[in-house]
C-alpha cells in the first residue's frame, strides 16, 4: 500500500490520507533514522557540518513533514480514528526526541563540530543550529546520571500524551453542550448574523429553531448581546465550567487530574535538571533573564493600569445600575453592558463595522498591506488537495516572481475542529543537501462562518485577528534561512514570537489600510469617515480592564509555575484567587474553572510563558512607532523589518535584532500611549 505520508517531497495528499496511514509512516520514518544516525555514530568522526549536522536536520525534517500533517488533520477535523493514530504516536515520537536529546554520543559528535577551528568561519544559521543543540542537549537531560535520565525520560514521553488529554477533553466538553431554542423571541437582541448561524447550525442538525453552541462565535454572540439575563447565565456557565467537576457536563471531561499531574512533572523535571521550578526552566531560551525579571515586568504594568481598570469598572456598574437598575454587575452581564455603555458613548457597535468586512475583501486588503510593506505578491492556487472544502490556498512570490512562500487558510468555525485561532508549520525552508523547499504555513481562525448567500462579514476583532496570525504566517514564510532548525519561527525566544504578530494588527487601524479593503458587502461603499472616526475613538474603551485580564492570565501562569511545592499541590485555584484579588477588577463566580480551559498553558507552547504576549506587545508597540514616525507604508521601514526580523529567524541575538530596526532599547512608552495609559 502507497502511504501518502511518506510522499514528502510535495503537499501533503489530504484527501488521500487516513488515520491508519498515521502509525506506520512514523514507525519506518523513526526507524530508518534511528538507522541511519546510528551508521553517522559509527564512521566515528571527526565530526563536521557536512557528515552529522546536515543529514540529522534532514532526517528531522522528513519527520516533520510526515507528522504536520497529521497532527493538523486532528485539530481541525477531529475523529475518533484520527484521535487515536495521533495518540498512538505520540509516546513514540516523544520517546525518539528524548533518545536523541540524551544521546551522549551524539552530544559530544556535536561538541566536536562547535570545536572545530572553521566553527567560527559558517554561517550564522549554522553556527546557531549547533550552539541550540548543544543547549537542548543539556536540556535533555544529556549529563544526567542513568536512573535520573530514565526518570526524565518517562516525564518526557508523558507529557505529551497528558497535553494531548487536555486538549481532547476541553473539544469533547465544547461538542457536548448545546442548546435548542423553538422560536426567535429567547434571542432579542442578538444581531441578525448571530441570529441566521444559530438557525443554519439548526437546519445542519435536522432541526427547526435556533442552536447555540460553545463554539466562540456563538458564546460571544450571546454574552455581547442577548436581553435575556438568564440566557446569557446559562451559556456562561456552560462555557466557563468546560471540562470541569462542575456545570452541565460535571465530571466527564474533567482536567483537574490532568493539569495537576502536568505541573508535578515540569516541576520534577526542572528540578531534575537543577533548576529551582519549571518556570526557570522555561527561560532559558527566551528574552526575559530571570523570574524576577518576568514578575517584575508583570507587576509594573499591573500598577499602571489596575487604577484605571478599576475606574473603568466603576463606570460600567454605575451605568447598568442607571439604565437597568442592576443591583450587582455579574461575570454574564460585563460583555452586554459593555457593549451598550460603548454604544451610548461612541454610537458604535461591532455589528455596525460588520458589512465593510467580507471576508474576501479583508484577505485581498491584507495582501495589498504586506505587498506595500515588503515588496511581494501573493495569489490563490486552485486545484490543491485540503481536508475541507473551506480551505484555501495561496503563494507568495517576490517581485521577480520567485516563489518565497505558500499557505492554507482555514477560517471557520465549526464542530471537531479546535477553538482559538493559530499559525503552524506544514513546511520550513529548506536549502540543504542539494534540496531546496519552500516554507508552507496553516493559517487557522474560527470566525463566523457564511450565511446562505450572504459572505463571511468579519467583526473588526476578527481583522486583527486574521492580521494576526498572518504576522505570525510572515514570520515563518519570509524567511531567508535555510536550515530548519533556525528558520522562521523556529528558535526564536518565545517572548519575542508574537512581535510580527501583533504589529500586523496595527494596520486595522489605519485609514489609508482601511481603504485598501473596507467597503460594504452589498453597495461597495467605502467606510464612511463618521464611522471611522467613531471606530477609532472607541480604540481604547475599557483597554486597562482588558490589560489586566492578560495580566491575570500571565501572573497565574507564571506563579502556578514558579510556586510549585509537591508538599502543598498545585494550589491551582487558590493562587488564581489570589492573583485575582491583586489585578481582577471582573470577579468570576465560584463555579468559574478558567484554568480547566486554558489550553495555552496546558496543551500548547506558553507554559511559565504566557506573560510573552505583554512582553512581545512592548516590542510590537515600539517597532510600530518607527512606522508612525517614517510612514505606515513607508518601504524602507518595511524592508528594514523584513530583513532584521522577518528573515533573520532564530539565527541569533533577538535582542539585537530589535535593537538594529529599531536604533535604539525597547521602550514601553509606545505600548502605554497605544493603551491609553500613558501618564
Amino acid at each position: 500500500m502507497t502511504n501518502p505520508l511518506l510522499e514528502t517531497d510535495s503537499l501533503p495528499r489530504f484527501e488521500a490520507i487516513t488515520p491508519d496511514h498515521a502509525e506506520p509512516a512514523i514507525d519506518e520514518i523513526l526507524a530508518d533514522n534511528r538507522a541511519r544516525i546510528e551508521r553517522l555514530l559509527a564512521a566515528g568522526g571527526p565530526y563536521t557540518w557536512d557528515n552529522l549536522v546536515a543529514p540529522l536536520e534532514a532526517m528531522n525534517e522528513r519527520l516533520m513533514r510526515a507528522w504536520s500533517p497529521v497532527s493538523h488533520m486532528n485539530a481541525v477535523i477531529n475523529s475518533d480514528a484520527l484521535r487515536n493514530a495521533y495518540n498512538a504516536c505520540l509516546p513514540k515520537l516523544s520517546a525518539y526526541q528524548t533518545e536523541l536529546g540524551q544521546n551522549t554520543a551524539l552530544y559530544e559528535a556535536y561538541r566536536e563540530v562547535a570545536a572545530r577551528e572553521d566553527f567560527d568561519s559558517l554561517d550564522p544559521a549554522r553556527r546557531a543550529t549547533v550552539e541550540h543543540a548543544l543547549r537542548d542537549f543539556r536540556l535533555a537531560g544529556v549529563a544526567l546520571p542513568d536512573d535520573a535520565k530514565r526518570r526524565f525520560a518517562e516525564i518526557a514521553g508523558r507529557l505529551p500524551e497528558l497535553s494531548a488529554k487536555f486538549e481532547e477533553n476541553l473539544l469533547d466538553a465544547t461538542n457536548a453542550w448545546h442548546k435548542h431554542l423553538a422560536d426567535e423571541s429567547a434571542l432579542a437582541g442578538l444581531p441578525e448574523t448571530a441570529r441566521a448561524v444559530a438557525r443554519q447550525a439548526a437546519e445542519a442538525e435536522g432541526e427547526s429553531g435556533y442552536r447555540l453552541t460553545l463554539e466562540f462565535p456563538s458564546v460571544y454572540a450571546v454574552l455581547t448581546y442577548a436581553d435575556d439575563r438568564s440566557l446569557r447565565r446559562e451559556v456562561y456557565e456552560a462555557f466557563v465550567t468546560r471540562a470541569s467537576e462542575v456545570g452541565p457536563t460535571a465530571g466527564t471531561y474533567d482536567n483537574r487530574a490532568v493539569m495537576e499531574e502536568i505541573l508535578a512533572l515540569r516541576h520534577e523535571q526542572a528540578q531534575l535538571l537543577g533548576f529551582a521550578n519549571y518556570a526557570e526552566l522555561s527561560l532559558e531560551p527566551k528574552m526575559a533573564r530571570s523570574v524576577d525579571e518576568v514578575t517584575g515586568f508583570l507587576r509594573d504594568l499591573a500598577g499602571r493600569s489596575v487604577p484605571r481598570a478599576r475606574e473603568e469598572f466603576a463606570e460600567l456598574e454605575a451605568f447598568a445600575r442607571e439604565r437597568d437598575g442592576l443591583d450587582r454587575l455579574e461575570a454574564w452581564d460585563v460583555g452586554y453592558y459593555g457593549q451598550k455603555l460603548r454604544e451610548a458613548r461612541f454610537e458604535l457597535s461591532p455589528e455596525d463595522l460588520r458589512p465593510y468586512f467580507p471576508v474576501h475583501r479583508v484577505m485581498q486588503g491584507l495582501f495589498d498591506v504586506v505587498e506595500r510593506l515588503y515588496g511581494i505578491h501573493i495569489t490563490e492556487r486552485e486545484g490543491v488537495e485540503t481536508w475541507h472544502p473551506d480551505v484555501r490556498f495561496f503563494e507568495i512570490r517576490d517581485t521577480d516572481g520567485t516563489l518565497r512562500g505558500q499557505f492554507y487558510t482555514d477560517l471557520y468555525a465549526r464542530a471537531k475542529k479546535r477553538g482559538g485561532a493559530w499559525m503552524d508549520v506544514c513546511r520550513s525552508r529548506y536549502e540543504l543537501e542539494e534540496t531546496e523547499q519552500v516554507p508552507v504555513a496553516y493559517l487557522t481562525c474560527n470566525f463566523t462562518p457564511p450565511v446562505g448567500d450572504v459572505p463571511a462579514l468579519l467583526t473588526h476583532d476578527e481583522v486583527e485577528t486574521l492580521f494576526h496570525e498572518f504576522g505570525h504566517g510572515l514570520h515563518h514564510m519570509l524567511t531567508r534561512v535555510g536550515v530548519p532548525s533556525v528558520a522562521g519561527i523556529s528558535s526564536v525566544p518565545w517572548d519575542a514570537v508574537e512581535l510580527p504578530s501583533q504589529l500586523m494588527e496595527n494596520w486595522t487601524w489605519e485609514r489609508e489600510a482601511l481603504d485598501l479593503f473596507a467597503a460594504h458587502h452589498e453597495t461597495g461603499e467605502p467606510l464612511p469617515k463618521a464611522l471611522f472616526e467613531r471606530m477609532r475613538a472607541a480604540r481604547n474603551f475599557q483597554s486597562a480592564m482588558q490589560m489586566v485580564r492578560q495580566l491575570e492570565f500571565s501572573l497565574f501562569d507564571f506563579r502556578v509555575h514558579a510556586e510549585y511545592d509537591p508538599a502543598a499541590g498545585p494550589r491551582i485555584y487558590e493562587l488564581l484567587a489570589e492573583v485575582r484579588e491583586q489585578v481582577a477588577v471582573v470577579h468570576p463566580p465560584a463555579f468559574n474553572r478558567f484554568p480547566n480551559t486554558f489550553a495555552h498553558i496546558f496543551a500548547g507552547g506558553y507554559a511559565a510563558g504566557y506573560y510573552s504576549y505583554k512582553w512581545a506587545e512592548v516590542l510590537s508597540a515600539d517597532a510600530y512607532s518607527r512606522f508612525e514616525e517614517e510612514g505606515i507604508f513607508n518601504r524602507d521601514t518595511g524592508q528594514s523589518f523584513l530583513r532584521e526580523i522577518l528573515e533573520r529567524g532564530g539565527t541569533g541575538e533577538f535582542t539585537t535584532f530589535f535593537r538594529t530596526f529599531r536604533g535604539r532599547e525597547p521602550s514601553i512608552e509606545p505600548l502605554l500611549r497605544h493603551s491609553g495609559l500613558a501618564a
